[in-house]
């Protein structure tokens, strides 16, 4: 049978993971479904999510205080416009699709995020109060605006399948006359404002605004061709004014235009109401997914926030999220970035059971061809890359003056070769393949592109007199200086010819290049270490604040190290405990790494310590975060954290609440997704577990450390006996085939299998800006 084509692979819902993987959702709910629903006096998910609303009493005046709205492709976000004088809200207007194309200025400038513009809503009046909630539920902002001259009633959404913005304001007496303005940007490169321009670059002229038979649209032609178009309109229906915003991006055609219009024209034609409906189904089936409750009410909150921000800012035939997703605003960041942030952003969509939102799998996928132009000519046969950042399309630019030419060459320096960020981000392709067993994206995806990645690494490793293979010099994320057996690039090259040769067995592929990944894995220098555990490479101790763990990869998130005798254990301890113990350049993802990590460990007390380290000090009001600019990955990768503290199936087993800390002795999780394509849901009460159930969609091994103290029964779905194999460490292995169950208890046990949400242990405050 012949194999299929990547587009089609892409294409079809089958072919990359069947349903899961097929673009939007499951069949949204009917109308008697959704009654159904809303009769429901006790639904564990509405419990969950209205708890984890975010409101706000006071105006938020910043991008990471104010409400978030979008679709993957089409953000907004709303604040208090920023001009003293205005009295005035703010609801920007970015799109992940907007960008330059002049590849000549390079990813970060000829390639990069163009903003787009905003509108204000304007009063009649002062502002002088507000009351919003932003519905987790709904996916949709709700609430009131007060002046001293009336108040405005309003509702928005981004529409999850028209990708449309609707606002709906209905005015009291004395607003009548509020307006709506846009203000289109300058489509120049965010970066402009951080950094010097290349030499000959400008900006794209103005936007050009003009009314289309009651339609306006904003017109912004590009210097390379194309256009991107902001069309707008507003409708009255009584009192009640709804304003509908569409953004299309073309190029290198000027058809933008056209089709903004068009869905604009279509889209009015509906009330604010009858969009929201279908909009609210695909949310709603969308939570239903998967479910956790904790009695942390502050992280309980924060956990479910991100599922929302990750449906806002991803889907999987999105562009992956550039650093700060849909909402872009000014950064020196625009683009994405692979070094770190694409990985860590989209982490999470695996144990939660969210696998329509993985674009890296479809990107790498269907730009592949880029891939091997970012390795030097001598290379691009046998070989594929991805340097630091790239656009939507995966394409770097000549010359950009961050990242040199691609990913450099080991050995040679300038420009600083970083070789190892496309196997780190096939990394995240391979756990999609492990939380599906899709044999699809193994054989079409993961195994074709990680030979081409680690054959990079086999042009250039070299024996040395000691008998090992070594690698010249390459650079470690962020830390400075390039240097010989770099250990961010040899644990990547370690786990890549790993899981060739376990790809190659499971697919049946006699690879002429099988006995070159042995002698590397049997050859391969020991990673660098010294007193103080792993260094940066032969070269570079660890020596100085990083908040970055290129240096500890094999411990997290590949799981090469594990801790398995005394002696990994202590190296990873000395290792975690040396990198965070320098003040200064700590950041917010250093904290969700070290939560991982001690996850890894068992020590649920240190994970939570590093959580809390991390919401004291970086997260915002909105669960937004920002360093130079505002960055995305960091709230997204702590929901991975508590993934890792809940279940961990690294390994072939599957560890059911491995690092939960003494606060948390209750806990439900229901349809947490694992490797090996089981669906996990499992109670904890008073400190015990008392039940764990297993479903398995691939019919794979079954090996599952369920951490019930003393002799279990293990039943199937009709609750029949079912044979296992256990182990010294409290393992069980069961024989699953594929859609059957086992449910594990304590021998005798008849615990309740209800899934419902945790009480919490303490009052919390709500995230948003309530009332002081």
């Amino acid at each position: 049978m012949p194999s299929p084509s990547r587009r089609t692979v892409l294409a079809t819902g089958s072919a990359v993971g069947g349903a899961l993987l097929a673009p939007g959702l499951p069949t949204p709910a009917s109308a008697a479904d959704r009654a159904a629903d809303a009769a429901k006096p006790s639904d564990p998910w509405r419990t969950v999510l209205d708890d984890a609303d975010l409101v706000w009493q006071r105006m938020p005046t910043t991008w990471y205080e104010g409400p978030f709205l979008g679709n993957g492709f089409l953000g907004s976000g709303i604040y208090a416009e920023p001009d003293a004088t205005s009295s005035a809200v703010r609801f920007n207007v970015q799109h992940s699709e907007v960008q330059d194309h002049r590849p000549e200025f390079g990813s970060l400038f000829g390639l990069a995020r163009l903003p787009i513009g905003y509108f204000t809503l304007e009063p009649v009046g002062t502002i002088t109060g507000l009351d919003w909630r932003l519905s987790l539920h709904d996916a949709e902002l709700t609430g009131t605006l007060t002046t001293d001259r009336g108040t405005l009633a309003l509702r928005a959404l981004v529409h999850n399948d028209r990708s449309v913005l609707a606002v709906e304001v209905t005015p009291g007496e004395g607003e009548r006359g509020f307006r709506w303005v846009f203000h289109p940007a300058d489509a120049i490169s965010p970066r402009a404002a951080f950094k010097p321009l290349p030499d000959g670059y400008r900006g794209n002229p103005p936007a050009e605004v003009a009314d289309h038979d009651g339609v306006t649209a904003a017109v912004q032609p590009l210097l390379a061709g194309g256009q991107h178009v902001t069309a707008w309109q507003e409708r009255t229906s009584g009192r009640t004014r709804t304003l509908y915003v569409h953004v299309a991006h073309s190029y290198p055609r000027t058809t933008a235009l056209e089709r903004a219009l068009k869905t604009v024209r279509g889209t009015a034609r509906l009330s604010y109401s009858a969009l929201a409906v279908t909009h609210r189904d695909w949310w709603h089936a969308y939570y239903r997914k998967s479910f956790l409750s904790l009695p942390d009410a502050r992280i309980q909150r924060f956990y479910w926030i991100q599922l929302y921000k990750a449906a806002s800012a991803a889907r999987r035939d999105a562009p992956v999220m550039a650093t700060s997703g849909p909402w872009l605003e000014p950064t020196p960041w625009p683009n994405t970035w692979w070094n770190l942030n694409a990985q860590l952003e989209y982490w999470l969509v695996h144990g939660s059971n969210h696998l329509e939102l993985d674009a890296i799998t479809r990107a790498l996928s269907e730009f592949r061809d880029n891939l091997a132009k970012e390795v030097t000519q001598p290379y691009r046969a046998d070989s594929l890359g991805i340097p630091r950042t790239t656009d939507p399309h995966l394409v770097n630019g000549a010359a950009d003056p961050l990242t040199g030419y691609g990913v450099g060459i080991p050995g040679q320096d300038p420009p600083t070769p970083e070789v190892g960020n496309l196997t780190w981000a096939l990394h995240n392709v391979w756990l999609s393949y492990r939380h599906t067993m899709d044999e699809t994206i193994l054989r079409y995806v993961l195994f074709p592109l990680l030979r081409k990645a680690v054959n990079y690494y086999l042009h250039f490793l070299e024996p040395g007199p000691d008998g090992h293979l070594h690698l010249p010099a390459t650079f470690s994320p962020e830390y400075g200086g390039d240097s010989r057996d770099c250990n961010y690039d040899l644990m990547l090259l370690t786990w890549g010819c790993r899981t060739l040769l376990e790809s190659a067995g499971l697919l049946g592929i006699d690879d002429p290049l099988a006995p070159r990944w042995h002698e590397v894995l049997a050859k391969r220098v020991p990673y660098p270490t010294d007193e103080n555990g792993f260094m940066i490479g032969a070269d570079i101790p660890f020596a100085k604040s990083h908040r970055h763990y290129s240096h500890l990869l094999a411990v997290y998130p590949l799981y090469e190290v594990t801790g398995r005798t005394p002696g990994q254990r202590a190296l990873i301890e000395e290792s975690l405990a040396h990198w965070v113990g320098f003040e200064g350049a700590l950041q917010g993802y250093t904290f969700t790494g070290a939560a991982s990590m001690s996850a890894l460990l068992g020590k649920g007390e240190d994970a939570l310590r590093y959580l809390g380290e991390l919401m004291a000090r970086f997260i915002q009001p909105n669960t937004m975060y920002k360093e130079s600019g505002p960055v995305i990955e960091t709230p997204l990768s702590a929901a991975q954290s508590l993934h890792d503290m809940i279940c961990q199936s690294w390994g072939g087993t599957i560890r059911v609440f491995p690092a939960l800390p003494a606060a948390w002795p209750d806990l439900t999780v229901h349809h947490f997704r694992t490797q090996g394509a089981f669906l996990l849901s499992a109670v904890r009460r008073g400190g015990t577990t008392r039940w764990v159930r297993l479903v398995s969609e691939a019919g794979a091994p079954c090996a599952v450390r369920h951490g019930i103290t003393g002799p279990v029964d293990i039943r199937d779905g009709q609750g029949r006996p079912l044979r296992y194999a256990g182990t010294a460490d409290g393992t069980v292995q069961v024989a699953l085939r594929k859609g059957e169950s086992a449910l594990i208890t304590a021998k005798g046990d008849r615990p309740d299998l209800t899934v419902a949400a945790v009480p919490p242990n303490g009052e919390a405050p709500r995230w948003g800006l309530p009332a002081t």
